[in-house]
């Protein structure tokens, strides 16, 4: 029970660290999405240079960079600061690769045929394309925020209370047989929060499929 109280003094702060980074990544990645499709080759490359630049830099050194390297005046990211923000700008980066892919695959007579309705842009953007380009990512959205519950425990390099810091507490305190318990028990809570992402993925394609070909 002392292993599992100290998982569960994490799951909190597991859960902010998630949900905060995916809320600024699902926001964040519709522009640069939109950037990554532009016709306009200094807009395209610009996105394009901050994507590869983000995705091509380890979690855990953006983490290290945040906390401990930058400092404006009096301000100074504190942990789980600069936790949400490194995990969130990196969400923003990977999302938008998806959501590019996304547009990409829906096809070109959808946007033929709405400029033969005389719809505009936007309206052809938002009620068009998005709807469709949406059902085709949600899977891999779905994914992605499994694997980013999985990458919150890299905070636990930069002191954040999450659940591999409290194991590796307890661990500490406890150097025998009993120190592995709480690992396994994180791994289960991993495996228990991914279930009803999984689960909702699965649903959400299903209704849309069904609202598609109704």
């Amino acid at each position: 029970m002392d292993a599992f109280s100290a998982v569960l003094q994490g799951l909190p702060m597991t859960i902010v660290l998630t949900l905060s980074a995916f809320a600024i990544g699902i926001v964040g990645a519709v522009p640069l999405a939109v950037g990554l499709s532009s016709s306009n080759i200094v807009v395209r490359l610009a996105c394009r240079l901050f994507v590869d630049l983000v995705r091509g830099v380890p979690i855990i050194v953006w983490l290290f960079l945040l906390k401990f390297g930058i400092q404006v005046g009096t301000f100074k990211f504190n942990p789980v600061g600069a936790a949400i923000v490194g995990l969130g700008v990196v969400s923003i980066a990977y999302l938008a690769e998806i959501y590019r892919g996304g547009l990409e695959s829906v096809p070109r007579g959808q946007n033929e045929a709405a400029d033969a309705l005389g719809l505009s842009r936007g309206t052809t953007f938002l009620r068009v394309l998005v709807p469709q380009a949406f059902r085709i990512v949600s899977p891999s959205i779905a994914t992605y925020l499994t694997g980013l519950l999985k990458d919150s425990s890299i905070a636990s390099t930069i002191i954040v209370a999450e659940m591999v810091f409290q194991s590796q507490a307890f661990a500490r305190q406890h150097p025998t047989m009993e120190g592995i318990l709480p690992y396994v028990l994180v791994g289960i809570l991993y495996i228990v929060l991914s279930l009803p992402v999984a689960y909702l993925s699965r649903s959400l394609d299903a209704r849309m499929r069904k609202a598609v070909y109704a």
